[in-house]
């Protein structure tokens, strides 16, 4: 049984939230893996002990719903999965706080900081889109060289937003030439999926992939992340810095 730790702040009346946990589902059932996956609140891991819990778990989900009740749970689960190697997919708020613990423990911006949670920062490194792209459904250009181009099996997608929030401007330069490959484009260019080189399995999405997948067609990209998640060595060897059902339970 492979465990999948989704990190949020459950809330049954969002529609990603639900539709979450039924992606994993879906795709573990049309890949014949026995997957248990339990929600994870940010507050749990923001405590002292937190990260250690995360030991158990073959990947890590970082689900929309931003503002977290804890940023830092969230982004010290981030880290967890970046320095372990850990297979992670962050979608939506998830994308947003990948670029945000990579700007401040990699990039050496240890100020940056997110819109939503502090508007006066003078580090955005994550801004107010121009236009929301809530509940808009755009095309996405993919890498051909990347692993969320071959999970797809295609170079041109078109996705599901439900975010107001993305890359601020300021800093794609920077983050264009860093190891945290930005691999997916809308039709203007702008960041929209991010990969880590080297890493199993690390990637992050401003769209929600979750929101189209269906029992009979699991999303090939969720599919992708669960097939990685089960083939993590379990359990992880975490530092605090098969055929069945999938139960989900939440922390």
């Amino acid at each position: 049984m492979t465990k999948i730790a989704i990190i949020g702040d459950y809330n049954a009346e969002y529609q990603s939230h639900i539709a979450t946990s039924g992606a994993v589902r879906h795709s573990s059932a049309a890949l014949g893996l026995a997957v248990e996956c339990s929600w994870v609140s940010t507050e749990h891991l923001a405590r002292p002990e937190g990260p250690k819990r995360l030991a158990e778990f073959g990947g890590f989900w970082i689900a929309p719903g931003s503002p977290y009740k804890s940023m830092n749970g969230a982004l010290s689960a981030i880290r967890v999965a970046r320095e372990q190697r850990i297979p992670l997919l962050g979608t939506c708020g998830g994308f947003q706080h990948i670029i945000l613990e990579y700007a401040r423990n990699v990039l050496g911006f240890v100020d940056a900081e997110h819109e939503e949670a502090d508007p006066q920062a003078s580090r955005l490194f994550i801004s107010r889109l121009t236009c929301s792209l809530v509940g808009r459904t755009m095309s996405i250009t993919l890498q051909p060289d990347s692993l969320v181009a071959r999970s797809y099996g295609r170079t041109k997608i078109q996705e599901q937003y439900r975010c107001n929030f993305g890359v601020n401007p300021e800093y794609e330069g920077v983050l264009r030439s860093s190891a945290l490959r930005v691999v997916g484009s809308d039709d203007e260019g702008v960041v929209r999926v991010v990969e880590l080189a080297g890493h199993p399995f690390f990637v992050g999405t401003l769209f929600v992939p979750q929101l189209t997948s269906a029992h009979s067609a699991p999303h090939p990209l969720v599919s992708a992340f669960v097939k990685a998640a089960c083939m993590t060595v379990w359990p992880a060897p975490l530092e605090p810095t098969g055929t069945g059902p999938v139960s989900s339970t939440i922390l």
